[in-house]
């Protein structure tokens, strides 16, 4: 799994892209790496507004969407879905009245693995990067905007970008510096980095 969002920018107007699984993922490193209780603390507990003021600031009015993927309940894992349809749906509701377009673009199945002898179920997410991908060469083609911050530790999209680079878009990285992905850094234009502390300092409920 891993964290993605885009953010594009074009004459002081903005598109705010982010893979919501992926920065669930890089939360729970985060909560887990500080010892915050994990029961207590969620990417429902994320202020975005504030997440992301350090890289947003000084260019204007925003877009925002939020890419998830869409959840199946199946009888073998019936609690545990049950548990994150409604996290998501909290999610849905709390974002969109931040002004956030919840955008449905994949699957979480869950698979059973085995682990230390024993079988657990973990739940993986699929398709919401290649949804990404295609929205970054189409922004590309249509030449709608003119710079693309893309946060993401996701190898996947290298062609994507590559492609989109080719069509004159410009491509800004914003990774994690806990968890940068060098070849990223690489296919990109420019690179920007949030820190763990900024992370936690985006979380409500804890106490500064």
């Amino acid at each position: 799994e891993f964290f993605c969002a885009i953010i594009i920018v074009m004459n002081n107007k903005i598109a705010l892209f982010i893979d919501g699984e992926n920065l669930r993922h890089y939360l729970e490193n985060v909560i887990v790496e500080k010892k915050l209780d994990k029961n207590k603390y969620s990417i429902l507990n994320i202020n975005f507004g504030k997440l992301f003021e350090g890289p947003l600031t000084g260019m204007g009015e925003v877009t925002k969407t939020y890419y998830s993927a869409k959840l199946h309940a199946l009888p073998e894992t019936e609690k545990a879905s049950k548990f994150l349809i409604e996290r998501q749906r909290i999610l849905k509701t709390r974002l969109e009245k931040q002004g956030y377009e919840f955008l449905i673009a994949g699957h979480v199945r869950p698979q059973f693995v085995k682990q230390n002898g024993k079988t657990k179920v973990v739940f993986k997410e699929k398709g919401v990067d290649v949804r990404i991908a295609v929205d970054l060469v189409k922004t590309a083609v249509d030449k709608n905007f003119l710079t693309v911050v893309l946060c993401s530790s996701d190898s996947d999209l290298q062609p994507a970008i590559k492609e989109a680079r080719n069509r004159g878009l410009e491509i800004i990285y914003l990774g994690f510096e806990s968890q940068p992905n060098k070849g990223l850094t690489y296919t990109t234009n420019k690179t920007i980095l949030l820190r763990n502390s900024e992370i936690i300092g985006a979380l409500e409920g804890i106490k500064k």
